[in-house]
């Protein structure tokens, strides 16, 4: 089949950007200073974490070896309260069954470091359905530039044209538009008028129980 589905991780697999986002809120305004309100330090929330403390904070208040500790904690405060919470967006178990079953090739696309791919791969036993991992150590520019779905793209063998992207984030559409992609929004963070300059949508929805991975393969817009 050629034809593919790339899935943003947090947020789009799994209902977790809030627990994120308190991480994030509390180490930026508690441990550093940031004085940032929740809403904009939400507006903040995409691309790696690096990224996000040099966009905050300038690219000269920390070093690479101080941001990646701080990532690091960050990443552990957030799997501490939120794995008892830990479960895919609902119907997403079945979607992912019955694309395995059709044989859609599928890869994760995300932002995270593995540290965090790998606490909801393994936790949740889901691994075996992804033929392809692309985290933030593996690319240079992380989203919206285009090179995270570009490269799940290549991995796959699949032509970025005939690859369906599943995101939840704004600046995430927007990825998948710089490399020819469309996309299906889940509507967990955001609400639907945030994306509503992007022309690569095909459908939003709060969770997968509603939609077919067979009906989408056959969808014109891939």
């Amino acid at each position: 089949m050629d034809k593919a589905f790339l899935f943003d991780m947090n947020g789009t697999m799994i209902d977790d950007m809030q627990f994120h986002l308190k991480a994030w809120y509390h180490i930026l305004n508690d441990d550093l200073g940031a004085n940032l309100g929740w809403e904009e330090t939400k507006s903040h929330m995409y691309g790696k974490n690096s990224e996000l403390l040099i966009r905050i904070f300038g690219e000269d208040r920390f070093s690479p070896e101080e941001m990646e500790r701080l990532s690091i904690e960050k990443e552990k405060r957030y799997q501490q309260e939120f794995k008892p919470h830990l479960k895919l967006i609902p119907g997403l178990q079945q979607f992912l069954e019955k694309a395995h079953a059709l044989h859609i090739p599928m890869a994760i696309g995300s932002a995270a470091i593995p540290f965090n791919i790998d606490f909801v791969l393994d936790n949740l036993n889901i691994r075996h359905y992804f033929k392809a991992i692309v985290s933030a150590d593996d690319v240079a520019t992380s989203k919206p530039h285009p090179e995270t779905f570009l490269k799940c793209a290549q991995l796959l063998g699949v032509d970025p044209a005939s690859c369906l992207v599943f995101e939840d984030a704004p600046k995430g559409v927007e990825a998948a538009q710089n490399a020819g992609m469309p996309a299906v929004v889940l509507t967990t963070m955001h609400e639907q008028e945030e994306f509503a300059v992007y022309n690569n949508i095909i459908t939003y929805t709060k969770d997968y129980t509603h939609l077919s991975p067979a009906d989408l393969v056959r969808s014109k817009a891939i």
